[in-house]
């Protein structure tokens, strides 16, 4: 998929490569301190173990001028009421890259992606607070009004 923002750069988006591993680490550990959370090196080498399997697990990368600068990771899973659904489970735009399209185009491809497997819907969560990607979701997707509440497990 390719799209052209109003200055030109030409967004790009790809499956993450063998090649893309220490950028995609690099900007991925920066999504995970952005939340407040610390994870060990066995679950970036999970990650990308799946993602480059891409059959439970699937992520995307977002190039602007063939640089990577941000990424998505996304799952299929089954819905009790209908078809499967598709979870955009992170989405990160560097931000150097941010208001340039980028994270339009990954959800965008997210969803192409989704309808060609066959799923009724993508979805996704983010903080309250989030005001800058809430920006986004509300011109790209609809604010179903949904809470989430969670129980952590040890």
């Amino acid at each position: 998929m390719n799209a052209t923002d109003a200055t030109d750069a030409m967004i790009t988006i790809d499956r993450l490569g063998p090649d893309d591993r220490e950028v995609w680490e690099r900007h991925f550990r920066d999504y995970i301190d952005f939340y407040g959370r610390t994870e060990g090196p066995e679950m970036y080498d999970r990650a990308w173990k799946e993602f480059q399997d891409d059959t439970r697990l699937h992520a995307r990368a977002a190039r602007l001028d063939g640089r990577l600068v941000g990424f998505t990771h996304f799952l299929v899973h089954p819905s009790t009421s209908g078809p499967d659904v598709c979870y955009l489970q992170d989405l990160f735009t560097q931000p150097e890259a941010r208001g340039k399209g980028v994270a339009r185009a990954l959800i965008a491809a997210v969803a192409e992606w989704a309808r060609s497997e066959g799923c009724d819907r993508v979805y996704w969560n983010t903080q309250e607070s989030n005001s800058t990607a809430r920006h986004l979701y509300d011109k790209v997707a609809r604010n179903t009004g949904f809470i989430r509440y969670q129980i952590d497990l040890p």
